[in-house]
């Protein structure tokens, strides 16, 4: 898909033109296209697209042209692409891979070729760029003032290039070309004065002296007749030099030989043609053999040459114009067996995409030297320079050179691409030819250069995914991912040798972590190591382990790490350059599109679209659904890119934020543990959970980047967010509480003691308190216990203190205190009340029962199950609900009511592991064991009567199941530990 500004406004794909309709629809469109990823304000399209005062329904008008262009693009599928036209605001935004834009790429051609040191690749660009153009600028829109505007600038880029392409036309001599570029220019544009001078001086050093004079005084005379002007210095300079005779500062004739004329473009002098990007090391001698014979086969054809018959054996190598075979090639079987099976298909695309240095290339020239008796009619190779400094190579280069390999001799080689490209699928109808193209940035690139015979193979390889080429040529995608550590050690040892790895075995590992897999950032480390003899593995892996020095160090003369990252970031469109640089301040792993959104701070739909472009480009991958990683090495990278210095606030707040919905989802009635800090950044986003379940799976994915962002959040002394994002995380803390939860509270109750916060303090303390207590440590919680209360009081958070009081009463019971535990309980109810908080109160009921448990007050401990249970939502799975069953359980059975007491207990173990929650089920199936263990030497009990379907029939109490369900629970915990 095309969108074209550089002549008819148009929308082009494969099979033709998009109806656009009415001028005013095309209007809009160029509008937006002017403007590509940026919202156009209502106003400014209304100007745009009247004169003058709109109409009363303009607003209408042009919400309906806009419903038909997405309409329109819809069904073009234009989705695929990137291509998205939304409504943001009082303003329209097509988003789209500004590549699809030809006015984009052509800034983009002229740019470069202005950086050219090569004056014969700037003329390539040059010409290439003015290649895109067909016809004047924005044709077929409303000519309304901005339109115009915008259409002259661009009709004043297309001179000044025109002029540019004459001038390198001259600095090599081609001073004809140069003539006859600029003789049609200057006829269309007479008062362009800056034209007519450049004409002058082409004229005159190409040796037609006549006819610059006559260009002058043409030129003389209409300035004078229209403008009342004498001509300005620089065509009276050029007047000047002609008049004299000179021939110019090279003293030459123009090089092109007699018999050229000037819309031809066939290069005779080998000085001026650009520097090819295919191998061609045999092309001379096939062209020998070859050419005189070609010509006379088809006299007076030159504009299409009859079908050369395949070579003969004896000239094969003129045709294998593959690279040498990859040293230190090492593992990679899979991907060359799902490379083979690719080329089986007929007339196969196989597409190898990866990331930059992941041996793409290698892999596809490998595998050519594989399986070079498959194809023996030859192999041609070409470089499309897609992610180099130095541009891309044209589509008609690279042609020319795969045609004088097949033996057309120079003259008959066509200069359009279409006519080029025509010819070669011609040559290549009834051959078994190997094409590999390599370094490929778009699906357009490829198109012209697919060969035509159907036991023609062609390897593509590129950092982009290039679903445009699977869509439309069928590609096979064959993904190339980085090393596994020990493929990656395999390699050090290929480049290093087998002895001085075997000796650092652990180092070696180390290193090819460090490495992120990267074959390229191996063989670097490798070379810098081989350089190095003294160095030894360990002293490397130390070295690399610092990050501020990661890239530096994987980096070698003009090749590197860094060098290849950002061949590929310097041609992400605007907008995912923006996302990554901010990725870069990411201090977690994993990305979501809410994460993206809050780092870059754009709307969820723009992180989205610039995730998926990143991940096209291979600069991120995908992890689980919806969720993308960023490797250490392009995360480095970021780091150095410009970005603003609210991307990890924004951060942390969108964690605030979402840790909060997540509490609230897991457990419904609570009250939030904490308000926000003052200035808190609301997120574009803050993702909705269904249910509890959604909720704790949220919380287990993302616990690993809430503890890192924490972390970072303390670093950066953004303490008022380090110690809401740890406490945020209260529901995982009680579902997993021997998860290892210390080192992190310790962090935040740091920053809660900087932010100088007695909510957060005493918040903090109690939930470390408890954590530790648990952990068996009590002695250590016992201060911090203690501390809690008061700060709560003092704070004037009722419920804070309830809780601190709680988990207070825990540690208290585990030293012997029972009384002054279950005090503590009944202080924490009425508080909680007091605040309205009934799952506090619940909280405090709960633990009350189980100090009444512990002293064998079996009465009262049923009497506060109950009432805690009584204000429990009857459907709702969570902590509390399997605690207190299990609680209620034990009461009940400690009464005699062992029946309806093991019913409770063997429910609360059912719902514990159902959910995952390791502790409740402990406690349950602990329970069950214990009465179990008491009956094992009591005479069996008789059989039940058989119940009905629907009514629960409690199973004996010593089922062997308790034990080994008891012992898998016991199991998980110990791994976690």
């Amino acid at each position: 898909m095309e969108f074209r500004l550089l002549g008819s406004v148009t929308i082009a794909r494969g099979a033709g033109d998009l109806p656009l309709g009415p001028a005013k629809r095309a209007s809009l469109l160029a509008a937006l296209l002017l403007r590509p990823n940026h919202p156009v304000p209502l106003r400014q399209l209304t100007d745009s697209l009247w004169d003058g005062e709109p109409p009363a329904r303009a607003r209408s008008v042009i919400q309906g042209h806009v419903s038909r262009l997405r309409t329109l693009l819809d069904a073009a599928e234009a989705s695929t692409y990137g291509v998205e036209l939304a409504t943001q605001g009082a303003a329209y935004v097509l988003r789209m891979p500004e590549a699809l834009l030809d006015a984009h790429r052509f800034e983009q051609l002229v740019t470069r070729a202005q950086a050219q040191q090569s004056v014969a690749d700037a003329v390539v660009m040059y010409q290439e760029a003015l290649s895109l153009w067909q016809g004047p600028a924005l044709t077929g829109v409303h000519p309304t003032p901005p339109l115009q505007a915008a259409a002259d600038a661009l009709e004043e880029m297309r001179l000044t290039t025109v002029e540019h392409l004459a001038a390198g036309y001259g600095r090599l001599g081609a001073h004809a070309q140069a003539a006859a570029v600029l003789r049609a220019e200057a006829s269309a544009h007479p008062l362009r004065e800056s034209l007519s001078a450049a004409l002058v001086t082409a004229l005159q050093r190409a040796g037609r002296r006549s006819e610059a004079l006559d260009c002058f005084h043409q030129t003389r005379r209409l300035l004078a007749e229209e403008l009342g002007v004498d001509p300005g210095d620089e065509l009276s300079d050029a007047y000047a030099v002609a008049l004299r005779g000179q021939r110019g500062q090279d003293g030459r004739r123009g090089p092109l030989q007699q018999g050229q004329g000037h819309g031809q473009g066939c290069r005779h002098d080998h000085e001026a043609r650009p520097a090819h990007t295919v191998r061609t090391a045999h092309t001379a001698r096939a062209q020998d053999h070859r050419g005189e014979e070609h010509r006379g086969a088809a006299p007076g054809t030159a504009g299409a040459p009859a079908r050369t018959p395949a070579p003969p054996a004896r000239y094969a190598d003129a045709l294998d114009l593959m690279p040498r075979a990859p040293r230190g090639f090492h593992g990679r079987e899979a991907e060359l067996a799902q490379l083979s099976r690719a080329a089986a298909a007929e007339a196969p695309v196989c597409l190898v995409t990866g990331p930059a240095g992941v041996g793409k290339s290698a892999l596809a020239v490998h595998w050519a030297h594989l399986h070079h008796e498959r194809f023996p009619d030859g192999r041609l190779h070409a470089d499309l320079r897609g992610f180099s400094d130095t541009g891309e190579a044209s589509a008609i280069d690279v042609l020319r050179e795969f045609l004088l390999a097949l033996g057309v001799a120079p003259l008959r080689v066509p200069e359009s691409v279409t006519r080029a490209a025509a010819l070669f699928r011609s040559l290549t109808a009834d051959r078994r030819l190997l094409v590999v193209l390599d370094n490929v940035r778009a699906s357009e690139q490829v198109r012209p250069l697919l060969p035509g015979g159907s036991e023609c193979v062609t390897v593509v390889t590129s950092r982009y995914r290039l679903r445009g080429l699977i869509a439309s040529d069928a590609a096979r995608p064959v993904p190339l991912g980085v090393l596994g550590p020990q493929d990656g050690t395999d390699l050090l040892a290929a480049v290093l040798g087998a002895d001085r790895v075997l000796a650092e075995p652990a180092a070696a590992r180390r290193l090819a972590e460090l490495c992120d897999g990267l074959p390229l950032a191996l063989r670097v480390a490798a070379a810098r190591l081989a350089d190095q003899p003294y160095l030894t593995l360990t002293a490397m892996a130390e070295e690399l382990s610092d990050t501020t020095r990661r890239l530096a160090l994987l980096d070698a003369e003009d090749t590197g790490v860094r060098a290849a990252l950002h061949l590929s970031v310097r041609r992400l469109p605007a907008a995912a350059a923006h996302q990554l640089a901010h990725l870069g301040r990411h201090p977690g792993t994993h990305i979501d599109r809410g994460v993206a959104a809050a780092l870059a701070g754009t709307g969820v739909e723009e992180a989205e679209a610039a995730l998926d472009q990143l991940a096209a480009a291979h600069l991120l991958t995908y992890g689980a659904p919806g969720r993308w990683v960023l490797h250490d090495l392009v995360r480095l990278y970021a780091r150095d890119m410009e970005t603003d210095p609210r991307a990890l606030p924004r951060l942390l707040d969108h964690y605030i934020a979402t840790g909060l919905a997540a509490a609230g989802a897991a457990e419904r009635d609570g009250q939030p543990c904490f308000p926000l800090h003052a200035d808190f950044h609301a997120p574009a986003y803050v993702r909705d959970f269904r249910d509890r379940d959604e909720a704790m799976a949220w919380y287990a994915a993302q616990r690993e980047d809430l503890a890192l962002a924490a972390t970072a959040a303390h670093a950066a002394a953004l303490h008022d967010r380090a110690w809401r994002i740890a406490l945020s995380l209260w529901p995982l803390m009680v579902w997993r509480v021997l998860d290892g939860w210390a080192p992190l509270l310790y962090t935040a109750l740091d920053s809660a003691w900087a932010d100088a916060d007695l909510h957060g303090q005493s918040r903090v303390l109690a939930l470390l308190g408890w954590v530790l207590t648990e952990e068996g440590l009590t002695e250590e919680a016992l201060p911090h216990l203690e501390a809690a209360p008061l700060l709560a009081a003092r704070s004037g958070d009722r419920s804070g203190q309830a809780t601190a009081l709680v988990n207070l009463s825990l540690a208290q019971a585990s030293l012997g205190d029972l009384d002054q535990a279950a005090r503590g309980c009944v202080r924490a109810a009425e508080l909680a009340r007091a605040a309205g908080d009934p799952t506090t109160e619940r909280l405090a009921l709960y633990h009350l029962s189980r100090h009444q448990l512990d002293s064998g007050d079996w009465h009262q401990a049923l009497e506060s199950t109950t009432a805690a249970r009584a204000a429990h939502a009857p459907d709702a799975q969570s902590p509390s609900r399997v605690l207190l069953l299990a609680a209620t359980g034990e009461a009940l059975v400690g009464l005699g009511e062992r029946t309806e007491g093991i019913r409770c207990l063997d429910e609360a173990a059912r719902e514990a592991e159902s959910t995952g929650f390791d502790e409740g089920a402990e406690r349950a199936l602990g329970a069950l064991l214990q009465l179990s263990d008491g009956e094992a030497d009591a005479p069996e009990a008789p059989e039940a009567p058989e119940a009905p379907e629907e009514e629960y029939v409690a199973p004996a109490a010593h089922d062997t199941a308790y034990r080994s369900r008891y012992d898998k629970v016991r199991a998980r915990q110990n791994v976690r530990a």
